[in-house]
């Protein structure tokens, strides 16, 4: 087997992972949010104090940061489908778009939610006295106002999905649950459970997907 075949292959199994791994860790970091069935929006303070000392949550934010590897490599997988579909500008406007959003998605999960895991190694008291300058990192001021890029993220899938309809690129169906999912997935704080249910969408939709890839 010659380098640039066994390349492909890596790849070709690398981007089917991809598809099955993202929403099923999607699927994990939702479920673990508090609160799950009872939805309801919440400010930044109780934000805050939702995450504190919940470790499950953590590491449900760990996975999501992880994620957004496998979501560039889905951008750039739709953006190469759509080129060969008659669809390069929509394909590649999508992808730039969702790459950013997923860079910025990784700052957002690093910024504040990696964060609160360092701060419960601080006693209850010197974490109430942190809570002035938590609650401007959650409000979003100065610089942070560019984590609300992340919106670009569903909205650049959500460009790429409609074209892979419209294209047929994918089976009809597959395109339809991702489009429905990305267009839920990104609802505030306290609404997890719609997250939670547009990752089932998309995994319904991706699995079959990735497995499609890796087997040729």
């Amino acid at each position: 087997m010659n380098a640039s075949l066994l390349l492909s292959q890596i790849l070709r199994i690398g981007t089917g992972l991809a598809f099955i791994i993202f929403p099923l860790l999607f699927v994990f970091a939702f479920a673990v949010h508090p609160g799950l069935l009872t939805p309801r929006l919440l400010d930044s303070e109780r934000i805050i104090r939702r995450a504190r000392g919940n470790h499950l949550l953590h590491f449900g934010h760990v996975l999501v940061t992880l994620s957004t590897v496998l979501l560039i490599a889905i951008a750039l997988y739709f953006m190469h489908l759509l080129d060969q579909a008659s669809a390069t500008w929509v394909g590649f406007i999508g992808a730039a778009l969702a790459i950013l959003g997923a860079i910025l998605l990784a700052a957002d999960k690093g910024a504040l939610c990696l964060t609160m895991s360092a701060l419960d190694t601080l006693p209850e008291n010197e974490f109430s006295q942190m809570m002035p300058g938590l609650l401007t990192l959650f409000s979003k001021k100065g610089w942070l106002k560019l984590l609300w890029g992340i919106l670009l993220l569903p909205i650049g899938f959500a460009i790429q999905a409609i074209a892979l309809l419209r294209t047929q690129a994918i089976p009809g169906w597959q395109s339809i649950l991702f489009l429905i999912g990305v267009l839920l997935v990104g609802v505030p704080d306290g609404l997890e459970i719609i997250n939670l249910i547009a990752s089932v969408l998309m995994a319904i939709a991706f699995i079959p997907y990735g497995i499609s890839i890796i087997v040729g």
